[in-house]
């Protein structure tokens, strides 16, 4: 009995394969082949097809297991699914386009749970504090070429997006203000900034956050108070404060113009927006959005802007993400600017050192 369903099984799998075969995103020419390890396993599962193989080949790539053969039909289904949104998205020459990344086996109720925030209500940008100047704006800026953005992170299955556009706004300014670069603790935020609106895993601010560190007397370093991915018991040392806060400024809320000032001759930005389905498969280009919110109460994910430009003839926000390096340019992306896009200028703001 085991053996039929097998059978019935691989038959169906073949035949989804075979009519989709045009919904792959890349290589849809290359001969079915006989394959060892990982794909050996998913073509005894799901069959041999094409599909199938790029599905092992996704597996390998990133590393993915599953507990049984059942999940593993399961993942397969849902990758296919993802490839065939992310095949027809492309089709439409936007301006971006999207990829198979180490998402692909999560549906997008997934996704939300386990990366994204719940929307906070930002209302300390409802009157803000930048100054403007009248000092004309470079056509273009970029600080990771001043050496003070810090690498990449990955927040892991935490919706703790808010703690790492929290630690890198205050590392590109530590670099700036002390000449030297610092890795700053996500965790000692997911555990301790509570008290401020904070949620840890659940969601929080960049602002709130500042306002934290401003009054706790510091943040600890990454290496002292290391990152776990998961909410926890505060364990703050004040032996071991890295860097201190004095003030935050904050963007008034959906000012591009005040935003870009302040990319353009102050530093990186925490700013926040409202992810969608379908960015999560981000690869390059300059993402767009007509189903994405714009106020404060649309916004869920936290990220950085460290500068801005123009790619064929599309403004665009140069944006530090928090999803690892192999994930969109580099754990980098661009968004259009000019229009709040997905609500971009309606959190955002920037810290004071010491």
């Amino acid at each position: 009995m085991a053996r039929l369903i097998t059978v019935v099984w691989c038959a169906v799998a073949v035949l989804l394969c075979a009519a989709a075969g045009a919904s792959w995103v890349e290589e849809a020419a290359n001969p079915i082949r006989m394959v060892a390890g990982v794909e050996a396993e998913v073509v005894r599962v799901i069959g041999q097809c094409r599909r199938a193989l790029k599905f092992a080949r996704f597996m390998s790539r990133f590393g993915k297991s599953y507990r049984s053969e059942e999940e593993m039909r399961e993942r397969y289904e849902i990758f296919s699914q993802n490839l065939r949104f992310i095949r027809s998205h492309n089709k439409n020459r936007l301006p971006y386009t999207l990829s198979v990344n180490h998402f692909a086996d999560w549906t997008w109720e997934e996704f939300k749970r386990h990366r994204l925030g719940a929307a906070q209500n930002c209302s300390a940008t409802l009157n803000g504090n930048h100054k403007l100047t009248d000092a004309v704006l470079p056509p273009t800026k970029d600080w990771r070429k001043e050496g003070i953005v810090s690498d990449v992170k990955d927040q892991g299955s935490c919706g703790s997006c808010w703690t790492f556009s929290t630690t890198g706004a205050l590392e590109a300014a530590y670099a700036q203000a002390f000449g030297k670069s610092i890795s700053l603790s996500e965790q000692q935020l997911v555990d301790c900034a509570g008290r401020f609106n904070n949620f840890g895993c659940n969601g929080g601010l960049p602002s709130q956050a500042f306002e934290y560190i401003k009054y706790n007397g510091g943040l600890e370093t990454e290496e002292a108070y290391p990152y776990t991915g998961k909410d926890g018991v505060c364990k703050f040392s004040a032996e071991n404060v890295a860097v201190q806060v004095i003030d935050s400024v904050n963007i008034t809320l959906g000012a591009e113009n005040e935003l870009k000032h302040a990319v353009a001759f102050v530093r990186p930005v925490s700013v926040a927006f409202q992810v969608v389905n379908g960015f999560h498969f981000y690869e390059n280009g300059v993402y767009t959005s007509d189903i994405c919110g714009s106020t404060s109460q649309d916004v869920n994910h936290a990220v950085l802007a460290v500068g801005y430009g123009v790619e064929n003839g599309v403004p665009y926000w140069l944006i530090k993400n928090s999803w690892g390096e192999s994930w969109g340019e580099n754990g980098y992306f661009k968004m259009e600017l000019g229009k709040n896009m997905c609500g971009v200028a309606t959190c955002a703001s920037y810290p004071v050192v010491a």
